[in-house]
This record gives structure tokens, C-alpha cells and sequence, in this order.
């Protein structure tokens, strides 16, 4: 049997050093190469092979996964919503041209599987808020939006036209105590844990009724590599599957944080992001995730609050 070589691009960046962790146990330390633009993040060093690696340098990329006999790629490096409305060129040419570099390589070099994120920001003002369907009106209001709903049709072109087994989830927030966020509208969820424990206060760049979908990333990292590992059979969706957890607004969030921490005080200031907030959905249906390859969330908002608190 073949062995699987794994490279993650965007390694060091908010899922990709979690991911990464995950997947050398999975795979053995020797068979995971991480790379990114970045220095190595401090949790990676000593766990395994590391490249630095811009993506978009195709033919670098091109020789780095001959080199390596990479069978799998992970391609997370991305400018997220916030940042890319500072920049939007920047953000469509970084996002669009590091997936098409590596789709076009998977098809030449046969790669077995690619693994794309997608995102809740592809959808817009004009799609349902509530429980939100994997099919609907789709009509992204920020550059980080359309590039994500234009890489699921590349992801689903590529798949269908060529072949290539490419797998994506629209992830909702991600909270985490690792790594930090990288610039996303819901990056306060993550912001707020790290105030609370720190200052006891916390100023809200969302308005407190501001529902959201979010995930804790233990279940993301999870979600992540059991789409990978799913039988091919069983993916029918090739653009990007709905992934959900829970969803709960800034008001829940610091209501749940003061059972823990009694004076923690939350104010409100909504800035650009809430904007950006208000176009996305509320809460998202992912039965098709759980239909096809049998996905189960594991944490609720009290549970994951319990345990930011403990690590943070």
C-alpha cells in the first residue's frame, strides 16, 4: 500500500497548527510536512518536518510536492474576512490563485486528495438566516465571501471535469486557546475568553444580540480529517458541506463566561465588522454532513466555555 505524505499549507495559522498536531499522530510526525510563509509557530517546532513555502509560487510548490511524494494536500493559508476588506485585491488574488496553483497541480500530479476550507461568509444578507440550507441564494457581500464561493465552484469544477478529490466544509467562527484567530469578523469569541481572564472586562466589537454560528476547534480539527477520511462514495457535495456546532450571540457568550468569572463586565462598541456580521447567517443546517459521512458536533457553548476557561 502506498504511504500517505501530507503537506499543510498554512500551518502556522489559527486551524493549521492544531491540524497539523492532529494529523502527525494520525500519520506519524515524518509523514506530515507543514509549511508556511511564517516562522515556524512554537508548538510545531520539534514535531516534524517544516518548509517555508510561499503558495504563491507555483512552480516551487510544483517541486516541493515531487520532492516530498506528497499524496495529500491541506491548503489553509487564506486572508480572512476582516483583513481582506482592508485590502480586497489582495485578498482575491491570494485566495483564488494559491487554491487554483494547487488543483492544477493535483491533476497533473494525480495528488489523492485536497483539502480546501470554505466558509459561512459565502453566503449573504439575501440567504436565509436561520438554519441556513446547504442550497440557497448565495450572494456574498465581502471579498473574503466571493473568493470562498468562487473556490467551491473551482473545487467542484476541478472535480468534476478532472477528477481530482477535492473535499471543503464551510467552517462557522472557530474558537480556540492554542493559536490565535487571523483577522475574522468572529474572532471576538476567541478575544473575549483571553479578556475575562486577564482584565474581567471585555468590549465587544459585535452588538450583544449578534447570533452567529460558531465551533470550538477540537470538533472542527475532528470534522476536518473525518471528511478527509471519508470513503469517496459517500461525498456528494464537491463545493463545500455546511458545518455547524452551535450559535450563540456576545450576550450569551459573556453570560456563560460569568458563571466561571462572577465580575466579568462586557460592553458593547460594534465597529466595520458588524456589517460584515449582519450579512452572515444566524445558525446553519449540516444534516448533509451528517447524512453523508455520519458528522456529530461534541460541544455546546457551556462545555466549550468550561474548557477555554481551564487552558486559556
Amino acid at each position: 500500500m502506498k504511504k500517505d505524505k501530507i503537506l499543510v499549507i498554512g500551518a502556522c495559522g489559527q486551524i493549521g497548527v492544531e491540524l497539523t498536531l492532529a494529523l502527525r499522530k494520525m500519520y506519524g510526525d515524518a509523514n506530515v510536512v507543514a509549511s508556511d510563509l511564517r516562522e515556524e509557530h512554537e508548538l510545531l517546532k520539534g514535531t516534524g518536518p517544516y518548509v517555508s513555502l510561499d503558495v504563491m509560487n507555483k512552480e516551487m510548490l510544483h517541486v516541493l510536492i515531487i520532492r516530498h511524494n506528497i499524496t495529500q494536500v491541506y491548503l489553509l493559508a487564506a486572508i480572512l474576512s476582516a483583513t481582506g476588506e482592508k485590502n480586497p485585491l489582495l485578498a482575491w488574488h491570494i485566495n483564488m490563485q494559491s487554491l487554483l496553483n494547487v488543483l492544477d497541480i493535483a491533476k497533473e500530479e494525480n495528488i489523492d486528495k485536497v483539502y480546501w476550507p470554505s466558509s459561512i461568509a459565502v453566503f449573504g444578507p439575501n440567504s436565509p438566516m436561520q438554519d441556513t440550507p446547504q442550497h440557497t441564494i448565495i450572494e456574498p457581500t465581502t471579498i473574503y465571501g466571493i473568493s470562498k464561493f468562487a473556490g467551491e465552484r473551482w473545487c467542484e469544477y476541478y472535480n468534476h471535469r478532472y477528477g481530482v478529490d477535492v473535499r471543503s466544509l464551510r467552517y462557522p467562527g472557530l474558537i480556540s486557546y492554542k493559536s490565535a484567530p487571523g483577522g475574522g469578523t468572529t474572532d471576538y469569541a476567541v478575544e473575549i475568553f483571553h479578556e475575562a481572564k486577564e482584565n474581567k472586562k471585555y468590549t465587544s466589537f459585535l452588538s450583544e444580540n449578534t447570533y452567529l454560528p460558531m465551533m470550538y476547534m477540537p470538533d472542527a480539527i475532528r470534522a476536518t480529517i473525518e471528511l478527509m477520511e471519508a470513503d469517496a462514495s459517500k461525498i456528494s457535495v464537491r463545493s463545500a458541506y455546511n458545518l455547524s456546532a452551535m450559535s450563540f450571540s456576545p450576550k450569551e457568550i459573556a453570560a456563560e463566561i460569568k458563571k466561571h468569572i462572577p465580575e466579568f463586565a462586557i460592553s458593547y462598541e460594534p465597529d466595520y465588522r458588524q456589517q460584515i456580521a449582519d450579512g452572515w447567517p444566524n445558525s446553519m443546517d449540516d444534516s448533509l454532513a451528517r447524512a453523508d459521512w455520519g458528522w456529530k458536533h461534541e460541544y455546546d457553548l457551556e462545555k466549550m466555555t468550561a474548557d477555554m476557561l481551564k487552558n486559556i
